[in-house]
């Protein structure tokens, strides 16, 4: 009886369950066609593809055909390798297993002028969806030209259709006669709108008013869509397989559309996220469980608005749904956090509570949607998205975002067609350019051609408007002496991102460039090694994911094997990174210029094929943060800790004073500084770097990069850059390589999320030894942790001027060194034996540690600048 009891339980709970899987996924019937393509596949997302002939209604004259060449950098999957062509209407019938149900829809197009007989630069197409025009008059070529990708996905969510099947017609716009299509996603949506109607936002006759919108709301339920942006915030890159809900959704990084030096710092949590109160369709958790925040300086965040800006078709309106779960902020303490949400410089909604809307649950994902117009007016085509703290007696003065997703409205109109994107005046002025140097360029020999590549339109994972071409990338390409002929005027494949303007001129795309696309100076060449890509692939086993030892800001580092026997780590660029061409050039211009035993060895670079790889010395224990708090590596000694911070510290020291010009890195953390097999510490990543032929003024006036939790605060506040800039964030690394902790850790308390602010508070009251590594506890000579704090005090000083410069760093770490090894204070390296004098130990025996900074620069360095001119790539001049 007791079995049957329990047989019958088990059925019961195994029911329970099932029906609640049928209930969440119920929704997710879909349908991938691979246009063209005879027998489909699977692509790197897990996605099924089938063939579309089935679904072709009679009557098509349409034509298939495939790509002839490969280009490296476009997916090499379907739906991307074949393409479906027409030169009259034609339609798809596709099947509706859910009448009643939402519809989100996919199209995808890849502009390749691969494609042989067909020219799609010409092809001007028009999309329907039942009743609902989709695209009108529609350029894939000049749309991936101006939004810098390399292939277009237009994404729609329609209403239901109340019919068997869905008729999705195609074909050529006006005097075009040639249409074209890759790909059709159609997915089978739960009512992603099913809170409370949105906020109507921005309509009033007051143009002038930052507070002029009416409380009223408005159903958009029964609204055909386009999606325009969806993106992470303060997260990364979330890719359609791991959209949990089925609808294979792509969540892009939200640094390309961050206005101003203001960006902020982007948190991440380990914390259990939990849909209390919202379908678990709604968001992947990943959205949930990182976002972007003002910070922790009140005063600070008061003088500023957290701001994206996203381009958008006018006439239009749009929804604009944000994502929120608060992970810091405690879940009772109502009014804890409150802050003030504009929309296009309009007050959307004053004194959002976190705290109230969870309904004291932490950690509870939240959605709000508001809808706004955009006016046809000259030069607004943006939509500004802002949020700014309440300042009325919040405990907080702070501002979160979990998640933006961006909805363009049909409305009261059938059509969701915009207008195709305009290419910039600087990517005219680039063609044009490019055409001049065409004509004017010899015949290249066949070797000549195997050493070049094609300039091509590259793309990020396509379906995000993006802002346009990249200024910077531009201003590079204007200045090239040499090009390919026959190649393609085309820009990158990264996600733009926009300046600290809001005019024309400075919106800018971060890119990847296809060969010749930067300027490496025949110097720099002549310094390192050129690899071609076929000896990259070999020396990586084609990029085999085994390989693969770090990922970075860059992208991917993979172990590999030149010349035989010789262990190189092999950089290659990933298009969904935030650093690009820039940080690509400056890594060769410095490096190829520098040498010295405490900074990393570049041995060459490729730029082929679209491919950026730079190739360095193999560091056989990785990064410093690794044997500090990773849990999966040899344990560091305290004596070598200090021997790794030192010889860092004379590799910035160095940078600082020992080139021609001083070299400000820009990006020292513990992850920047590399060991090898030896242990010698080496410092990593130029990418950032800044230099200039003179620090007259004691800075350079630049907008803010690095690392948050590692940030200068007086670089953050003024955005002038000077080396005490790297002697702060040295300081963090010291107090990291003593705590065994992270610089930010969002999981603790507010007082303790900054490593900096946590540390100097037990500094200043005496408890240092109480954070302080546990595998360090007993083993550190009293008077050697003291004077390595000091030292880690003084270079987190709030204002740069007084902190020690990174030598004064260098010498104190060096005597701290001395005193772990000498505890009665006699300095080993000195030819004299000299007592320490602990009231003033900066100048104990200052002969032995000048002479011994002196043979370090004189014996470490091998720079091999023989020539008076500038030889760095970013030579600033203030003024």
């Amino acid at each position: 009886m007791l079995i049957k009891i329990r047989i019958l339980l088990l059925f019961i709970c195994l029911s329970s369950i099932l029906r609640s899987l049928h209930a969440a996924t119920g929704y997710q019937n879909s349908l991938f066609l691979a246009c063209g393509s005879q027998n489909g596949g699977t692509d790197e997302d897990e996605r099924k593809w089938e063939s579309d002939t089935k679904y072709l209604m009679s009557g098509d004259k349409s034509v298939t055909t495939q790509r002839q060449s490969h280009d490296p950098s476009a997916p090499s999957v379907v739906p991307y390798i074949n393409a479906r062509f027409f030169h009259s209407e034609f339609s798809y019938n596709l099947p509706v297993k859910n009448q009643s149900a939402h519809i989100m829809l996919r199209l995808h197009f890849y502009p390749t002028p691969d494609y042989p007989n067909f020219n799609v630069s010409n092809s001007y197409i028009f999309v329907s969806a039942g009743k609902v025009t989709l695209l009108n008059n529609f350029s894939a070529f000049i749309t991936a030209q101006a939004w810098s990708q390399n292939y277009i996905i237009k994404e729609y969510l329609l209403t239901p259709v109340n019919s068997p099947t869905l008729e999705i017609k195609i074909k050529p716009f006006g005097n075009s006669s040639l249409a074209f299509i890759n790909g059709i996603e159609m997915i089978t949506s739960p009512d992603l709108f099913f809170g409370p109607n949105p906020v109507l936002v921005g309509f009033n006759s007051d143009e002038d008013s930052r507070d002029g919108f009416s409380q009223q709301t408005i159903s958009v339920k029964e609204n055909n869509m386009e999606l325009t942006y969806r993106v992470n915030v303060g997260g990364q890159y979330i890719p359609p397989k791991n959209d949990s809900s089925g609808l294979m959704r792509s969540w892009y990084e939200d640094t390309p559309y961050l206005y101003g030096s203001g960006v902020g710092i982007a948190m991440s949590t380990n914390m259990t996220i939990r849909y209390d109160d919202l379908p678990s369709y709604v968001a992947p958790l990943s959205v949930y469980e990182s976002y972007r925040s003002m910070g922790f300086e009140s005063n600070l965040n008061m003088n500023y608005n957290l701001t994206w800006v996203f381009n958008v078709d006018a006439s239009f309106s749009y929804l604009v749904r944000f994502h929120w779960c608060d992970f810091i902020v405690d879940s009772m303490k109502i009014n804890s956090l409150e802050f003030n949400v504009y929309i296009n410089g309009q007050i959307a909604e004053r004194k959002v509570d976190l705290v109230a809307l969870q309904n004291g649950k932490k950690a509870a994902p939240l959605v709000k949607d508001y809808v706004t117009y955009v006016e046809d007016k000259e030069g607004d085509d943006h939509l500004w998205i802002a949020v700014h703290p309440s300042g009325d007696n919040s405990q907080l003065d702070n501002a979160i975002v979990n998640g933006l997703e961006i909805f363009k409205i049909n409305g009261e109109n059938t059509s969701l067609a915009g207008q195709n994107p305009t290419i910039s005046d600087l990517m005219k002025k680039y063609q044009d350019e490019q055409s001049k140097e065409e004509k004017a360029q010899p015949e290249f020999s066949n070797q000549d051609k195997s050493h070049s590549t094609t300039v091509i339109i590259t793309g990020a994972a396509g379906g995000v408007a993006a802002f346009g071409v990249a200024v910077v990338l531009v201003i590079v390409a204007l200045k090239r002496k040499k090009r390919t002929p026959g190649a393609e005027s085309g820009m990158t494949s990264w996600l733009p991102i926009y300046g600290n303007s809001n005019s024309s001129a400075s919106k800018s795309a971060s890119g990847r460039s296809g060969s010749g696309n930067t300027t490496i100076s025949s110097d720099a060449a002549s310094n390192c090694r050129y690899f071609s890509l076929a000896e990259i692939k070999q020396a990586t086993k084609n990029f085999d994911e085994s390989y693969v030892i770090g990922v970075g800001g860059f992208g991917k580092v993979y172990k590999g094997v030149i010349d035989g026997d010789m262990k190189v780590a092999i950089k290659r660029s990933n298009p969904s990174s935030q650093q690009g061409v820039n940080e690509f050039q400056t890594e060769i211009e410095m490096l190829s210029k520098l040498r010295h035993r405490h900074l990393v060895s570049l041995i060459g670079f490729c730029e082929e094929n679209n491919e950026m790889v730079l190739v360095y010395d193999h560091m056989a224990h990785g990064t410093l943060r690794e044997h500090l708090y990773k849990g999966n590596k040899t344990i560091l000694s305290w004596k070598q800790r200090l021997e790794i911070c030192i010889g860092a510290a004379r590799g910035l020291h160095y940078l600082h004073t020992g080139a021609k010009y001083t070299i400000i890195h820009r990006d020292v953390k513990s992850t920047n500084i590399l060991l090898n097999d030896k242990w010698v510490a080496k410092v990593s990543d130029f990418g950032l770097s800044k230099t200039g032929p003179n620090m007259n003024q004691g800075h350079v006036t630049t907008v803010v990069k690095g690392s948050f939790g590692y940030l200068d605060p007086e670089y953050f506040r003024r955005q002038q850059l000077t080396e005490k800039s790297d002697v702060y964030s040295y300081g963090v690394v010291l107090f990291e390589v003593l705590c065994a902790r992270p610089a930010l850790n969002p999981n603790l308390s507010k007082e303790q999320v900054s490593l900096a602010d946590w540390a100097l508070a037990c500094q200043r009251k005496g408890h240092l030894e109480d954070i302080i590594d546990p595998h360090l506890k007993g083993k550190i000579n009293p008077e050697c942790l003291k004077k390595f704090a000091e030292t880690a005090e003084k270079c987190l000083a709030d204002n740069g001027i007084d902190r020690p410069s990174i030598g004064d760093v260098l010498w104190n770490l060096e005597y701290a060194l001395q005193l772990e090894e000498n505890p009665d204070g006699v300095l080993s390296t000195s030819e004299t034996t000299k007592h320490v004098d602990h009231d003033n130990a900066d100048v104990v025996d200052q002969h032995s540690l000048i002479a011994m900074h002196r043979n370090t620069l004189s014996l470490e360095s091998e720079d091999v600048d023989g020539n008076t001119e500038d030889v760095f790539s970013q030579i600033v001049n203030p003024t």
